[in-house]
């Protein structure tokens, strides 16, 4: 792999939380030529760990946030807070929603350090390829002084949106729409299926078809075969579309496709199945 370290000032990247994609960059990082100190809640037993934020930190001038949602990030920032000073960089890549991205920095940039808005789509498959695409909420300076870092595991691009937390809007939009696209793939499975025909026929007859998607391409197969290996948790997606109809509230709009695919996630994550790809929805049609 090219060593990104050789084409700039930056020497480690620290990356807090090791779930299914955190972990992918961090070895890219490390396979790339940067030092990279690590850390996660539940301790796990791989180069670079740490026991905590701070010690991230102070390893780090760089820090790459991927934990689950908006009080992890605050917790962590409030843990690294003391120790951080003008010469760090937080990005942060947790899906968050707008007002927690707004407030994730704040509490960043009162210390001194700068702070990108940098979530990303792409799921287990493209995080091992290094084919995530990143979304850009903050200043051109920040983002250039950072970008040889997002481009070691951001292959697919990196799309600059506006100012911090315009891109944490675009990120929850893009999600709410892959939601509610695999929640009607559900139920349309389940009546080609009611109705005597092959799954697979479905599959066939969409390869032509405008409404033929990346999404669909991924997630059809899998509830075909009934195989919900996560690739994207159903929590975290759940988490998203709620980010999703807070926003519908804060702007006035009502937003009934959203509502009922937040609804039929909920019931299928109390059914247990919360860890699962978020596919998962078509299980309860098997």
């Amino acid at each position: 792999m090219t060593s990104y370290r050789s084409m700039n000032s930056i020497k480690s990247v620290g990356i807090i939380g090791l779930g299914i994609i955190g972990a992918q960059v961090a070895a890219a990082l490390r396979a790339a030529g940067y030092e990279v100190p690590v850390w996660n809640r539940t301790r796990k037993e791989v180069a670079g760990f740490r026991n905590s934020p701070a010690e991230v930190a102070q390893a780090a001038e760089v820090i790459q946030l991927f934990v689950a949602d908006p009080q992890a990030v605050y917790e962590v920032l409030d843990v690294m807070g003391p120790v951080l000073t003008e010469r760090h960089t937080i990005i942060c890549s947790a899906t968050l929603g707008r007002e927690a991205t707004l407030e994730a920095a704040r509490r960043v940039t009162e210390r001194g350090a700068k702070f990108l808005d940098a979530p990303f789509t792409g799921s287990k498959e493209a995080a091992g390829k290094s084919q995530l695409l990143y979304y850009i909420g903050g200043d051109d300076a920040v983002l250039e002084a950072v970008r040889p870092v997002l481009e070691v595991s951001g292959g697919k691009g990196i799309v600059k949106i506006g100012a911090v937390g315009e891109a944490a809007v675009i990120k929850v939009v893009t999600n709410v729409l892959s939601a509610a696209t695999v929640e009607v793939l559900a139920e349309m499975v389940a009546v080609v299926k009611k109705a005597g025909i092959a799954p697979e026929m479905l599959q066939k007859a969409l390869e032509r078809h405008g409404i033929r998607s990346g999404i669909i391409d991924l997630k059809l197969p899998k509830m075909i075969a009934e195989d919900y290996d996560t690739h994207f948790a159903l929590k975290h997606m759940l988490k998203d579309v709620r980010f999703g109809l807070d926003l519908g509230a804060e702007l006035s709009l009502d937003l009934p496709v959203t509502s009922t695919t937040e609804a039929v996630m909920s019931q299928c994550a109390a059914k247990g199945w919360g860890d699962l790809d978020f596919s998962s929805v078509y299980k309860r049609f098997a």
